[in-house]
């Protein structure tokens, strides 16, 4: 079960004006299970997103970067789990263009204005039979209060729901946003086996949009790992209906754009952290915090270190203050000029280790009674600067392994 996490109802995802969703079982991998969804949007509305770098990405991941650099508009995203569609050469893109092309037949629209993601398998190809039937089912069932369902069609491994939703007021108009995510493994900072679909009814420009979502990403998305490896699909895509009726927002200094942002990177850091919650096996939400540094870069990469690290993450499973493995993740995470002499580490509020070793008044039994708590703060004090960084991780549990080794099957 996800550590601490509040799975959302229906009730609470608030419809955003001009989008509508509509799911389907399609048996893509698995019979009696939503695993397609189709996101509508209404003219006029905008798409921008950030995806993998992993160089091995998806063909849907291809194809969405191309169609976003082409259109000014987007009016559908198509949604498939059970198989990534990625490690699939040639018959991989030309099943995701036939995907795209299904929607925008259905829908009347231009084939560019439908972007595509799929999750799931890798290395083996979509079943073009089953997903173009699916298409019609998710037709029918398009409706605008469908975000709770939505945010189950897209699950893979989760075992709960990943969706919130938040209102603002920009120029005296009620602004909507809502998000769903899903991941649960293959989980690292610069995306992951991650998918993100954050919609608002604001008005916004596009260059400003993918600003927008470059920033949400940067606080949320690309802040988070549950085991080091980076996906071939991950997207985090942010669209904008412009239907709230407010002028449009054009300038990032604007109060506006300030607003929104702030409301956009909320939900997207409460969708992020969803996904470590409820990370494979998990049974610690664990902040890294690394402050005092030279630049954010050096904050942000002992902050990987240590939440990259399976000796650490396995010691928090077992609650076992075997700390040193900490100190030994700062040391090897590449910060050449690093003083240990300077640093501090603590362990909730319990000071472990200055001056170069284990503080004078650190005791076991503290370190055994943070361990213990199911969410955990990890501090580090470089003492070097004034940059900081955050990084939200879990523990390895036998679960883990079990989960993966059952993938397949």
């Amino acid at each position: 079960m996800a550590v601490n996490y509040k799975t959302p109802t229906a009730a609470s995802l608030l419809p955003v004006l001009g989008v509508m969703l509509g799911c389907a079982e399609a048996h893509i991998r698995k019979p009696n299970r939503k695993d397609m969804l189709l996101i509508t949007l209404e003219p006029g509305s905008r798409a921008a997103g950030v995806f993998t770098q992993n160089r091995f990405c998806a063909a849907p991941v291809t194809l969405c970067r191309h169609y976003l650099e082409y259109t000014m508009e987007t009016r559908a995203l198509i949604i498939n789990t059970g198989c990534a569609n990625a490690g699939t050469g040639d018959e991989g893109m030309l099943n995701a263009r036939a995907t795209t092309k299904a929607v925008a037949d259905a829908l009347a629209i231009k084939v560019q204005q439908v972007l595509p993601f799929s999750t799931g398998v890798i290395l083996e190809h979509l079943p073009m039979d089953r997903l173009l039937a699916g298409i019609p089912l998710c037709l029918a069932n398009l409706r605008e209060d469908g975000w709770f369902d939505a945010a189950h069609a897209i699950m893979t491994t989760d075992t709960v729901p990943k969706a919130i939703s938040k209102q603002i007021q920009i120029q005296g108009k009620t602004v909507t946003i809502t998000g769903i995510s899903k991941g649960a493994g293959m989980i690292q900072p610069n995306m992951a086996t991650m998918l993100g679909f954050i919609a608002t009814d604001a008005a916004v420009g596009p260059d400003v949009l993918q600003d927008m979502v470059r920033n949400a990403a940067d606080a949320s998305f690309n802040s988070i790992t549950i085991d080091g490896d980076t996906s071939t699909n991950d997207s985090f895509v942010l669209v904008a209906t412009g239907k709230a009726g407010h002028p449009q927002i054009n300038g990032e200094g604007t109060a506006e754009y300030g607003q929104l942002q702030l409301a956009v990177t909320d939900v997207a850091i409460q969708l992020a952290q969803a996904i470590v919650r409820d990370g494979e096996g998990a049974t610690k939400f664990i902040t890294i915090k690394v402050e005092g540094g030279k630049t954010y870069g050096e904050c942000m990469k002992i902050a990987k270190a240590i939440g990259h690290s399976p000796l650490v993450k396995t010691a928090f499973f077992a609650s076992d203050p075997n700390l040193g493995r900490i100190l030994a993740a700062i040391g090897y995470a590449g910060v050449n000029d690093l003083d240990p002499a300077l640093l501090k580490l603590y362990l909730g509020d319990v000071l472990v280790a200055e001056n170069g070793g284990r503080a004078v008044s650190y005791e076991e039994t503290d370190g055994v009674r943070v361990m213990k708590e199911a969410e955990i703060l990890v501090r580090v004090e470089l003492n070097r600067g004034r940059e900081r960084a955050t990084l939200w991780t879990c523990d390895f549990s036998y679960d883990y392994v079990k989960i993966n080794a059952d993938y397949r099957s």
